[in-house]
């Protein structure tokens, strides 16, 4: 087994589709099926709220050209967290995986997942709201079916993101081949005055985007996997451009059609709004846009999971989370102990949690390292420019996304501060309080360690090498 441990690592099994795939299949989730009446209803009109999608797919395609240049700078797994780990130190660094492993990453998860189970159940309930034990409950199914999913097969598990990226994308070109159908026969009054009533404060701008964002979130998600990315120099930059691209341009043209299909005030009103459009265009088979989204969700929630796992994963080898969730099966080759630890942290979350509240606490903290991160990229291109740059981005791209970062974390705060805000930023600083006995002076109770040998044998697991 020692022999074996030292041979053992994550190999390279993701090529230029199965990124472009990752990136793509992940985005491309329950965001566009659940956000678009929550934009709407947050900025107040059509036209501000096609601008606000237009402007979120701009900022995440400046912002995945800057995690382009840092992946092939660092070429290592863990997305935010390596970089912070490299650029900012091991501190702040454990208050990033701090807060993602336990509420960022399942929180994401946990949005998903109810988006998916909202759409699964909403064909028997047509004319009122699914019971919520219920949503929960099929919710909960689709994330142990995925955790068990990852843990068994890398090749495997993207095959069933490519999968689910062509079926996503065969849907969305379905709604707005649909929309454009409705536009040409002259169903354009939605769009008349279509920036009246635009709601500017500043609070209701900074939700808007959030909603936004959550719908492109999983752009940065090939970052997390990039030792198992094949030719990361070339694959990384490319698979970026080509997802992010497409993803924009699918999400304004399907806006559109939700626009042109439905007035304002349905879609703001709408629980399931690929239902309604459904409903609207499709007549007695709009049940076939539930199933399209529920098997969107499926496929974005894949995605996350197999990104998720790997940023504990790394964390653990770099000694910022215990030993076990450092460690791979030994015959599949899958972290298998950290997907299952995400699993678990991810149950718990999806408990308490409603869908409209993990999104905004999300992109909250997302937003916030996201900003940390490109301040990171900056001190490398400043302190460090003899770096080797597979691929580099001028330096008034990353001031520009930071800035927007910036606005992002303190919008919701400054016209109409809630206290659920304050909990997640101690949330986040408590990570600095915790690292202090169990990382920089390592108090583990001996429990902890025999804990550690009884799963390694259990799961058949052992420690991993980097793969560079």
């Amino acid at each position: 087994m020692d022999g074996q441990a030292e041979m053992l690592n994550l190999k390279r099994e993701v090529g230029l589709v199965g990124a472009v795939s990752l990136i793509g299949g992940t985005m491309i989730g329950s965001g566009i099926f659940m956000s678009p009446q929550t934009v709407l209803s947050s900025i107040g009109s059509p036209g501000a709220s096609l601008l606000v999608w237009a402007c979120c797919g701009v900022l995440v395609i400046l912002a995945s050209f800057c995690y382009a240049e840092l992946g092939t700078v660092i070429q290592e797994s863990g997305g935010e967290y390596i970089y912070i780990l490299r650029t900012a130190g091991p501190v702040v660094a454990f208050m990033l995986i701090f807060s993602s492993v336990l509420f960022v990453r399942p929180a994401g998860i946990a949005g998903v997942s109810l988006s998916f189970a909202q759409y699964v159940v909403a064909p028997f309930y047509p004319d009122c709201a699914a019971p919520l034990l219920l949503v929960k409950c099929v919710a909960a199914g689709s994330i142990v079916v995925l955790a068990t999913v990852n843990c068994l097969n890398v090749r495997f598990s993207m095959s069933i993101q490519v999968f689910f990226m062509v079926v996503k994308v065969l849907a969305l070109a379905a709604i707005i081949i649909g929309g454009l159908v409705m536009l040409v026969r002259g169903h354009t009054e939605n769009f008349e005055d279509s920036f009246e009533n635009t709601n500017l404060a500043i609070n209701s701008i900074g939700i808007a985007f959030y909603q936004g964002l959550w719908s492109y979130d999983g752009w940065n998600n090939l970052n997390y996997v990039t030792e198992e990315l094949k030719r990361p120099e070339v694959n990384l930059p490319r698979a970026v451009v080509i997802a992010i691209s497409l993803v924009t341009g699918l999400y304004l043209l399907v806006n559109v059609s939700y626009l042109t299909v439905m007035t304002p005030t349905e879609l703001m009103s709408s629980n399931a709004v690929a239902v309604t459009w459904g409903n609207k265009v499709l007549g007695s088979w709009g049940w076939i846009m539930s199933v399209a989204a529920a098997l969107s969700a499926f496929g974005s929630l894949n995605g996350t999971f197999f990104s998720g796992g790997r940023v504990c994963f790394v964390a653990a080898r770099e000694g910022h989370m215990p030993d076990i969730l450092a460690m791979a099966h030994i015959h599949r080759l899958t972290p298998s102990p950290a997907l299952i630890f995400t699993t678990i942290v991810s149950l718990l979350v999806l408990i308490p949690g409603d869908f409209q509240s993990i999104v905004n606490y999300f992109s909250f903290t997302a937003w916030f390292f996201y900003g940390t991160t490109l301040s990171g990229l900056l001190y490398l291109k400043i302190k460090k420019p003899e770096l080797h740059r597979p691929y580099r981005v001028p330096i008034i791209v990353p001031i520009l996304v930071l800035i927007a970062a910036v606005f992002l974390v303190l919008a919701p705060i400054i016209d109409n501060p809630q206290i659920e805000y304050l909990y997640v930023t101690l949330f986040i600083v408590s990570g600095a309080i915790v690292y202090i006995p169990f990382i920089h002076y390592k108090l583990c109770p001996g429990l902890l360690t025999k804990l550690t040998v009884f799963l390694q044998l259990f799961l058949e697991v052992a420690p991993a090498e980097k793969n560079l």
